[in-house]
């Protein structure tokens, strides 16, 4: 299989790496650094049982060239129909940079092959099943913890090589992606509906996520603390009350029985759901620091937008209260555009508490 991974950071780097070793032609669209470093050493692979080196695989700087370069490989067609460069591309940017990868996709092939999404948040699927219809749009989530120590090397925390797939067309065939990705180690699990795959993985996203940006806060700490841990909870509770009002199921992700559990956490006093998602949390990043705080300490934008600020917008649309979600979402997008003080929240839980 021919593979596009546009936005080759950790996740991306991660699924390149394991798919080029498996034997199938991948080529990654990334950063200037990632470039010159995959260019001169190939991409390595870091994980729990040792190193391995990808070296065979193709490198540009952005999705212009990639096809640009293709075009002149043997079998190059612009028959319609046809997939003439790739036969799968990997969308692995950050949700903010989902319209500016549509554009320049759009603009570089008459014929984009079929995607598959692997972004964080919920509202990646539609805009890109809108560029290239719903048919050839794939919704997929992965639940291996990755960072990028140096440019062309990825590193896995924790091996739990399981990725959740859905058509967002009912009915369009994952079987060859999904028989792709097993061949480079994956569990794969395939589901029907693409709106609870993504909304499953979103509830696992916001957990302690935005909150320990704007509290500087682990997510250990973030559930240690009372006012912090119940305000945790109370989110998490407004995000499934969303999900059954507009008619979306959990599904049993990455072993987890959350159609089992949401009905009852929806329903529990918030101080018990807070201890129970207490032991969630710390068994899996509870002192990792998550994405959202990654990218607030760096400057960079936030896909808090994507994630709590998701489960204010659907709320809105569905007539269900979001408070708690909307003053993470508002606290977090001020303070990463510098229009609210980092350090008047930092460690300080009753601060978010207050504005409710």
């Amino acid at each position: 299989m021919r593979v596009l991974v546009i936005g080759a950071g950790a996740v991306g780097s991660l699924l390149g790496a394991r798919l080029a070793l498996a034997g199938h032609a991948v080529t990654l669209v990334g950063r200037p650094a990632l470039v010159e470093a995959v260019r001169g050493r190939g991409l390595t692979l870091i994980e729990p049982d040792g190193c391995r080196r990808a070296a065979e695989v193709a490198v540009v700087g952005d999705i212009a060239a990639a096809f640009a370069e293709s075009a002149h490989k043997p079998g190059f067609s612009e028959k319609p129909g046809l997939y003439p460069f790739y036969d799968l591309a990997l969308v692995t940017v950050k949700a903010y940079d989902t319209a500016t990868v549509i554009v320049e996709l759009t603009a570089a092939t008459r014929t984009p092959p079929p995607l598959l999404t692997l972004q964080n948040g919920v509202g990646n699927e539609e805009a890109l099943a809108a560029a290239v219809g719903a048919d050839r749009v794939l919704a997929g989530a992965l639940n291996t913890p990755v960072s990028v120590p140096a440019p062309g090397h990825v590193q896995v925390h924790r091996p739990t090589y399981k990725i959740g797939l859905a058509p967002v067309a009912a009915g369009a065939a994952v079987d060859a992606v999904a028989a792709a990705l097993t061949g480079a180690g994956f569990t794969v699990g395939c589901f029907a509906d693409y709106r609870g795959l993504k909304w499953t993985k979103l509830l696992m996203n916001i957990l302690a996520n935005a909150s320990s940006a704007i509290l500087d806060w682990t997510p250990a700490q973030v559930m240690a603390d009372p006012v912090a841990s119940r305000l945790e909870a109370g989110a998490w509770q407004e995000a499934l009350a969303v999900m059954a009002a507009s008619a979306i199921r959990p599904v049993a992700l990455a072993g987890y029985p959350f159609p089992l559990l949401a009905p009852l956490a929806r329903r529990l006093p918030v101080a018990w759901l807070a201890r129970g998602l207490r032991g969630f949390v710390a068994g899996g990043r509870g002192s990792k620091m998550p994405s959202l705080h990654a990218a607030l300490n760096a400057g960079k934008r936030s896909e808090v937008g994507w994630l709590n600020g998701a489960v204010t917008r659907y709320g809105r649309e569905a007539g269900v209260a979001t408070p708690i979600n909307a003053r993470l979402t508002d606290i977090l997008t001020a303070s990463t555009e510098g229009r609210a003080v980092w350090d008047d929240y930092r460690g300080r839980p009753e601060r978010l508490e207050a504005g409710l």
